[in-house]
């Protein structure tokens, strides 16, 4: 007995079985199927947030008013705690912070924006100073980005995303032309690239008006978000912690007190998104499991069919010379063969299905290459665990009884 031979034995049981084989490694084919397809979608998600979400610039951290907040609870100690950061802050961070190269502010609101009988609406509206564009490197289209010199004197300029100049202006150049936000007329002096969509929402749908311009129109009372480059060739770490004793002597944070602030970093919405897909995934193999464990049952139970009706040939196998451990490696490899074409049905089954979620789905689902080597190796585990008690009890029969077995 070998293992070839093992392997040639078991696929002529599947042949001349199908429909009862296939029965049998169903539970095998959804569970290896659903978990290979979790992982497709889980590892290409990581890999978009990667390039595209938390895509913050070379050596780049933002300051808010509050940081990576995962639940409810927290979130209120925070809004009872954090106070708003103010311009005055980002001009401490300035004048303090060697490890920065540079720092900027920056706010939002949404507003609908109009031009003739266009319109878009719920547009982020963010107003900025003119080194957020050198920080976060806005990559321009048309014209340029808002100039030091307009947000001086709070000028009606503003710089729009693919999808505003797109809906408002279709074919028609945008540049010196006009558009309407709350009842005031900005002048349109560049446009920017297209970045895409994030799972369906736009990145694009956003209009830049000048830092001084968006307070004066919608007043001053509203946090700013403070957005910092450290300097070449040191780490951003250091950066942030230099950062981070300004502000808190600045609010006058006591020593052991947490900060009334937080940062977000590229690194930091990774991480946050890993941990969240990591549980997914573990509540994912939980339930698929139980459907790994039911196809490990029945491939025992079937194999245990197999040795009755096989019962007069192991008696010859053993009559000729065949030892147990001849007789158990026989049905170890039938049952982890038999495991493994289920596995490799669940494979391909995963293969298509990750194609169609990225095909018709705004899922980035990425099929990973180590993908079938997990599988093979979750059903040959399978197959020896659940193929044992089989072999065992094949491997124990009398030969002169099995013989007499008709």
């Amino acid at each position: 007995m070998n293992f070839v031979e093992g392997v040639r034995i078991a696929l002529g049981a599947i042949r001349a079985n199908l429909l009862r084989s296939f029965l049998t490694l169903l539970g095998i084919i959804i569970g290896i199927g659903a978990i290979i397809s979790v992982i497709a979608v889980i590892n290409g998600l990581n890999l978009y947030v990667a390039e595209n979400l938390s895509d913050f610039g070379t050596n780049v951290y933002v300051i808010q008013r509050f940081g990576l907040i995962t639940n409810h609870e927290d979130f209120m100690k925070a809004l009872r705690r954090n106070r708003k950061l103010m311009p005055e802050d980002a001009r401490s961070l300035e004048r303090a912070c060697d490890l920065a190269q540079a720092v900027g502010m920056e706010v939002h609101t949404t507003q609908d924006v109009r031009r003739g009988g266009f319109e878009v609406h719920d547009v982020d509206v963010g107003g900025i100073e003119p080194v957020i564009a050198e920080i976060e490197n806005y990559e321009v289209a048309e014209g340029r980005t808002i100039s030091e010199e307009e947000n001086g004197r709070a000028a009606a300029v503003c710089y729009l995303g693919h999808d505003v100049a797109t809906n408002i202006f279709g074919p028609v150049d945008p540049l010196g032309k006009s558009v309407r936000i709350r009842d005031h007329e900005f002048e349109v002096v560049g446009t920017a690239k297209q970045k895409g969509s994030v799972f369906g929402f736009s990145r694009d749908n956003y209009v830049k008006i000048p830092f001084t311009t968006l307070r004066k129109m919608f007043g001053s009372h509203r946090s700013v978000n403070i957005s910092v480059k450290a300097l070449d060739g040191v780490p951003m770490q250091d950066s942030m912690d230099q950062a981070r004793a300004v502000l808190r002597a600045r609010h006058h944070v006591a020593y052991g007190d947490p900060d009334d602030f937080g940062f977000l970093t590229a690194d930091g919405v990774n991480d946050l998104w890993k941990s969240l897909t990591q549980t997914i995934f573990l509540v994912a193999i939980f339930v698929v499991g139980i459907s790994l464990v039911v196809g490990g049952i029945v491939i025992m139970n079937i194999m245990l069919v197999s040795v009755i009706e096989r019962t007069r040939e192991i008696g010859v196998r053993k009559a000729v010379g065949a030892r147990q451990r001849d007789i158990v490696l026989q049905f170890l490899v039938e049952s982890v063969t038999l495991s493994c074409v289920g596995g490799a049905i669940g494979v391909a089954g995963a293969y298509g299905l990750s194609w169609a979620i990225r095909t018709f789905s705004p899922l980035p689902a990425r099929f990973p290459v180590w993908a079938p080597l997990l599988a093979f190796g979750i059903c040959a585990t399978i197959g020896i665990f659940f193929g044992l008690q089989p072999a065992r009890k094949a491997a124990r029969l009398d030969p002169i009884e099995a013989l007499r077995t008709e």
